[in-house]
């Protein structure tokens, strides 16, 4: 079962928390991308409609061809990379 993440910060830790661990398993940056891609399908399925993050990411997933969801899943992907940069710096 999907939790359901009313939070943002809590989806995107969880996102990055999924992230960090296929890099550490070894997975290369493809790789990655593919799950997230698989992933992104997934969480469309159980995106909260109250929250507004996710809300907007489901409408663009819902009208992305598949190239624009891989971009998008890239950009989110590189979006927790630079978050947790400024964490950790």
């Amino acid at each position: 079962m999907v939790e359901q993440f009313t939070d943002w910060d809590k989806w995107k830790d969880s996102l990055r928390k999924a992230m960090n661990l296929g890099q550490k398993i070894g997975f290369e940056e493809e790789t990655i991308v593919r799950l997230g891609r698989k992933l992104g399908d997934l969480l469309n399925w159980h995106a909260d409609p109250e929250n507004r993050e996710q809300r907007l990411i489901k409408e663009l997933w819902d009208v992305a061809e598949e190239e624009e969801r891989k971009i998008l899943t890239r950009l989110i992907i590189k979006m927790l990379k630079n978050e947790e940069v400024m964490v950790n710096n």
